[in-house]
């Protein structure tokens, strides 16, 4: 059977935890940041869990991660 290639697109944009879960980073903090508040950016800045319901797809795409 031959190798599964890696989706490169979503390998940039995800990665695994140590547990398995996917992590991923928030939206919205390039551009027009004048607008939003302080806390709204801080907080963008920070990596958050991919929902459960999101998971096996993306597993898929990143198999080697």
């Amino acid at each position: 059977m031959p190798k599964q290639k890696t989706h490169k697109g979503a390998s940039k944009r995800f990665s695994l935890t140590g547990t398995g879960k996917v992590k991923r980073k928030k939206a919205f903090h390039s551009h027009i940041l004048t607008k939003k508040t302080t806390k709204r950016k801080r907080n963008m800045r920070k990596s958050t869990i991919l929902d459960a319901r999101d998971t096996k797809g993306i597993k898929r795409l990143i198999p080697y991660a």
